[in-house]
């Protein structure tokens, strides 16, 4: 399980990802306030390996999601889904993912076809809201956690948006 504190990436500050135990896994540089809204992760020896930026041209919220340098994905969230946030997870190939979630909950589950894959779940225990990411065994952590990471920065957006 890994811990993504939420509203860090809203102010464009750095944060950490951690594991269950609380050790940082990845370093998240916020660039939330810059024109194309992008977030970097770093090892913890400083080095990129993923990126999450908003692509500007589309009509729906869309986030492109490059690991190691190459596309991984393209986050969408799907128009006309009345009581369920819907975002897909457009990975090259087949296989796509697709992160359901309640909208009053913040918890969204993360499928692959009928399987779950990874639960997320909004915590409101800390001082600072959490996002608690629990990812099936074998399943490809970085290409989730930054899914989620993108995910939030949709529903920042949206916020922002209707204010």
């Amino acid at each position: 399980m890994y811990v993504i504190r939420e509203k860090l990436f809203g102010f464009g500050q750095d944060s950490d990802i951690t594991d269950e135990a609380g050790r940082p896994v990845l370093r998240v540089d916020g660039k939330a306030l810059s024109l194309r809204e992008r977030l970097v992760l770093r090892d913890m020896d400083g080095r990129e390996v993923a990126e999450v930026r908003r692509k500007m041209v589309s009509m729906r919220p869309t986030y492109e999601i490059e690991i190691g340098g190459a596309e991984a994905a393209r986050v969408r969230k799907r128009l006309f889904t009345p009581f369920v946030d819907r975002y897909t997870v457009d990975i090259p190939g087949p296989d796509d993912l697709e992160l359901v979630g309640d909208l009053l909950e913040h918890d969204y589950t993360v499928r692959r076809g009928n399987a779950v894959v990874a639960t997320v779940s909004k915590a409101y225990f800390t001082m600072r809201d959490t996002y608690a990411v629990d990812i099936a065994p074998g399943e490809d952590e970085l290409l989730i956690l930054t899914a989620v990471l993108a995910l939030d920065l949709a529903e920042d957006r949206e916020r922002r948006d209707r204010q």
